[in-house]
């Protein structure tokens, strides 16, 4: 080879090795990332998120990419945002939290895989086959909010033994809402307990419930889960402490926050569990092969400070079995 077509050959050869790189770059796996709440309101679950995605080799911005949509709460827009995950090709699509983002994403694709985190029966939603073997495209964490709604009315029992009649406010715009009002309604009726029921699909309209209370002589306020409700959680909170009324809700943020009680799943182990599972369907494994996880750690926490406020005086029982009391 003569030297002049030799260092040709050398440059070609230099040239190529930056595009070569751009090309090893370009083939980082994305996760859509698709959930019905907002930002400010999930920075502890996208923080726990990727943790779990660590825990198996995984670290955003170095070797996998996140395209994050947020709804905001209003969950019309869930579907139009899978479609644009999907049109994205992504490599993985992770719904946390709401049953909504997880079937908005089902029915955007039969072939790009998805993790879901929803607290109903995936099976009965349609999500999965069975949770031993999901058998499609889906797999993920079932964090049991339907199954809690009676064990959180049974500890509002303990709490107020006295009450007659209980508010539970759910969003009529949620696809759980009528299994949230059957459950809470049996679980009212096996404490004793009447039941009134509030809606609310946006600010306005719970300022609307909280101004019924008064005609609906509630003793106390049950609100329903979902992650409209947890980004309002302050709206929420603030009402119930202005009109005087004790309130359970379904996550420990709200207690922090200033609610009275909660009951639920540990979200920050539930949400490691997604991200783990996350990273195994990045490795290779199918989701139809991954058996839908489980929820098995639950915390009650009481803030002590808003039950003084109310001027209630909690059962020492109750206290004892709290998982944290804030003071």
């Amino acid at each position: 080879m003569k030297r002049r077509e030799f260092i040709t050959l050398l440059a070609g050869a230099a040239a190529a090795w930056p595009l070569a790189a751009r090309a090893q770059q370009s083939v980082m796996p994305v996760i859509g990332y698709l959930d019905a709440a907002s930002a400010s309101d999930r920075t502890y679950i996208v923080a726990a998120f990727r943790q779990g995605l660590a825990d198996t080799g995984y670290v955003e911005g170095q070797n996998v990419a996140i395209e994050y949509r947020w709804a905001e709460g209003d969950y019309g827009r869930l579907s139009q945002m899978a479609a644009e995950l999907v049109r994205q090709q992504v490599s993985l699509i992770v719904t946390p939290g709401a049953a909504a983002g997880a079937l908005a994403a089902k029915n955007a694709t039969t072939a790009i895989p998805i993790v879901f985190a929803v607290g109903q029966d995936p099976v009965k939603l349609g999500l999965v086959e069975s949770l031993a073997r999901p058998g499609g495209n889906a797999t993920g964490v079932n964090f049991f909010t339907n199954e809690l709604v009676a064990k959180r009315m049974g500890l509002l029992r303990e709490l107020l033994p006295a009450a007659a009649r209980v508010a539970v406010l759910v969003n009529p715009s949620d696809i759980i809402s009528d299994r949230i009002v059957g459950d809470a309604r049996a679980a009212a009726n096996a404490a004793g307990l009447e039941l009134a029921l509030l809606n609310a699909s946006t600010p306005r309209e719970i300022e609307a419930a909280f101004a019924t209370l008064a005609q609906e002589r509630a003793d106390a306020l049950f609100v329903g889960p979902g992650a409209f409700f947890n980004a309002r959680r302050i709206q929420l909170v603030v009402l119930a402490a202005h009109h005087r009324i004790p309130s359970t809700y379904s996550v420990r943020a709200y207690a922090e926050a200033g609610g009275l009680m909660t009951y639920g799943t540990n979200q920050a182990d539930m949400f490691r569990q997604l991200g783990s599972y996350a990273g195994r369907v990045l490795k290779g494994a199918k989701p139809a092969d991954l058996p839908v996880v489980q929820s098995t750690k639950f915390e009650l926490v009481i803030n002590l400070n808003t039950a003084r406020a109310l001027r209630l005086d909690v059962p020492p029982a109750l206290l004892a079995r709290a998982d944290e009391v804030i003071e």
